[in-house]
């Protein structure tokens, strides 16, 4: 059964930087050897994620590149997708944009902001991955 893991932004450094989390998601998925995809919202964003992954630390180093740039794909552990490049889907997909993710994939993780108002179509997911079967979790980070 596929699941669906949401993950609430409480804790100030992530409410600061959203994409720190993302960040701190793609490392444990990494470290757990599960091949991930990313769907950034748009360019920019793949962008912003992109360097921040670069930016982990001087110990961490965790394989990603931003789909479509070269011919790497089948062999990065980590693929950042804009909305303009088709991406196969990966076991882990992360996804950052406001429609529900759907394909062949075991686990999806969203994020949900801490500002309230942002929060509608994220609700709207989590009806739409229950009416599909999915077994859902929610996560206070």
């Amino acid at each position: 059964m596929p699941r669906a893991d949401f993950y609430l932004i409480a804790k100030p450094r992530f409410r600061d930087q959203p994409l720190r989390l993302v960040c701190e998601l793609v490392r444990k998925a990494y470290r757990a050897d599960l091949w991930t995809l990313v769907l950034a919202r748009d360019t920019a964003q793949a962008e912003e994620l992109d360097d921040l992954l670069w930016d982990m630390g001087e110990d961490e180093y965790i394989p990603h590149q931003i789909a479509g740039r070269d011919d790497e794909d089948d062999v990065t552990p980590v693929l950042i997708a804009d909305p303009h490049t088709d991406t196969p889907m990966r076991p882990l997909v992360l996804n950052l944009r406001d429609a529900p993710v759907a394909g062949d994939f075991e686990r999806v993780l969203e994020v949900v902001p801490a500002d309230e108002s942002a929060r509608g179509p994220l609700r709207e997911r989590w009806r739409h991955y229950k009416a599909q079967g999915f077994e859902l979790n929610k996560y206070d980070m």
